[in-house]
């Protein structure tokens, strides 16, 4: 797997660096060990690349003050949130300042008659939703994780809600970003649309932090619905599942959630969480809109799982049914460990078009078996993007090798349906080879290009997104 590359250590840069920012901000600059190796976490195989100083800032001026210090003396920085990120994005290569945002954690504004609010990126989705409960509105994005929206602008997040109100780029009106010279813009205002100029705004959503320290967004609101319905749906087989998942997309069914989960994932859930579903490969969906609607919506999914042999097909709409039942699947990270003691979970993911999605889901388990791998699949299966979660013995050296050569093969399949080597996760360190076969050399020449432009002395997360 990808490393950061072939990055030079700035030790007399760092050390000059470090001096004038301990002295400026006294104990919001941590330099212990544990505190570094924590904010060097990764949650995959990736080594652990520690900063040499973690920062907790608080307010968009600090930032302002951290970066400008740093490119002065040309060290690099890397932007911390809640660290549930998967691929390698907040590892320090090069050592550097970590910047952790977490204590910009303030809901600055709330729009309610134009549905968007202002927020810094320290607050979770979770937090967001919880402060606008009150006021009959919620923010759609969800991958599972009460990811910090900081984050989830940085990586370009997407989930389980994504099939019907998009991805982050969907969701997000406006940024203030601190660029590598420390000085602060805004992207775009709050209107609706723009034709004012560049997208700045979708340049920097998915930029992982490489051009700039987003301290403020703007986001788009839902208004909760006047129904909600979550169903459950069992299937003979994943391909079964899928080619459901297909019928629902094309048939125009605007469904909100639709998870697939194979037998495995749902042997997890049930242990984890204390459930009694069928260990069978299931589809969970969610249904938004008026009763009618989700009750026409629900029963039109009924029909088409039925033609591709689904059972036991369950629909509620009590509030405590559905919370149990997401909740269940937004611990199935969690729940997969136990599948396996003592091993570790590399959870992977790929997006391909939607009439691949079957052929793609199908042919991952088949290459797992060949390989002897243990290889779950969860999936975001409503755009066609799922994930297959190795369980690896870590310690064996030959198993990691088979489950790094499944992560290759699984990559370039995707390329080769005219998907990507990631729906949601973001390139990091650890999707960096696929990068350059997925767009072309000259696709990856513009990023480049921007890249030394906005940032010439790579200082912003350096080793990432891009080829050394």
């Amino acid at each position: 797997m990808a490393d950061g590359g072939s990055l030079t250590r700035n030790a007399a840069g760092i050390d000059t660096a470090l001096g004038i920012l301990k002295q400026r901000f006294g104990e919001q600059c941590q330099t212990g060990e544990a505190m570094r190796e924590q904010h060097g976490h990764t949650t995959t195989w990736i080594e652990n690349q520690m900063p040499d100083a973690v920062i907790f800032a608080r307010s968009t001026q600090e930032v302002s003050e951290i970066v400008k210090v740093c490119a002065a003396h040309k060290v690099p920085i890397i932007a911390y949130g809640t660290g549930t990120s998967l691929e390698g994005h907040v590892n320090a290569p090069a050592g550097g300042i970590c910047v952790d945002l977490m204590q910009m954690d303030k809901v600055l504004e709330v729009n309610a008659g134009d549905l968007d609010c202002r927020v810094q990126p320290g607050v979770t989705r979770e937090a967001l939703n919880t402060h606008l409960r009150d006021q009959g509105l919620f923010f759609p994005i969800d991958p599972g994780a009460n990811a910090s929206l900081g984050g989830m602008t940085a990586t370009r997040a997407s989930g389980t809600n994504a099939v019907r109100y998009g991805t982050m780029k969907d969701n997000v009106l406006s940024l203030e970003v601190v660029m590598a010279d420390g000085k602060v813009i805004r992207t775009a205002q709050r209107a609706r649309k723009t034709s004012a100029g560049y997208d700045l705004t979708r340049l920097m959503v998915g930029s992982e932090g490489t051009l700039g320290l987003i301290t403020e967004i703007t986001l788009r609101l839902q208004g909760i619905p006047e129904a909600i319905s979550a169903a459950r749906c069992s299937f003979p087989s994943v391909e079964a599942a899928a080619k459901t998942v297909m019928a629902v997309i094309q048939y125009g069914l605007p469904v909100a959630r639709i998870e697939l989960l194979d037998k495995w994932l749902v042997k997890a859930l049930n242990s984890y969480s204390g459930l009694e579903m069928p260990e069978e490969p299931m589809l969970l969906l969610e249904f938004h809109g008026s009763d009618a609607s989700v009750k026409e919506q629900a029963e039109t999914f009924g029909m088409l799982a039925e033609e591709e042999g689904g059972s036991g097909y369950i629909a509620t709409a009590t509030l405590e049914e559905r919370t149990k039942l997401w909740k269940a699947r937004h611990d199935a990270y969690w729940a997969m460990l136990a599948l396996r003691p003592g091993c570790g979970a590399v959870a992977t993911d790929v997006c391909v078009p939607i009439s691949r999605f079957a052929e793609a889901v199908a042919a991952s388990e088949a290459k797992a078996a060949e390989m002897d791998l243990f290889a779950p699949v969860v999936g975001h299966a409503g755009d066609g993007n799922f994930h297959a979660s190795l369980l690896v013995d870590m310690e064996d050296a030959d198993e990691v090798a088979r489950a790094k050569d499944f992560v290759s093969w699984l990559n370039d399949m995707a390329i080769g349906m005219d998907g990507t080597c990631t729906g949601e996760h973001g390139i990091g360190q650890g999707k960096r080879p696929y990068l350059v076969r997925e767009l072309g050399a000259e696709t990856i020449a513009v990023m480049g290009a921007i890249k030394r432009a906005l940032d010439p002395d790579n200082i912003m997360n350096p080793g990432k997104i891009l080829p050394s």
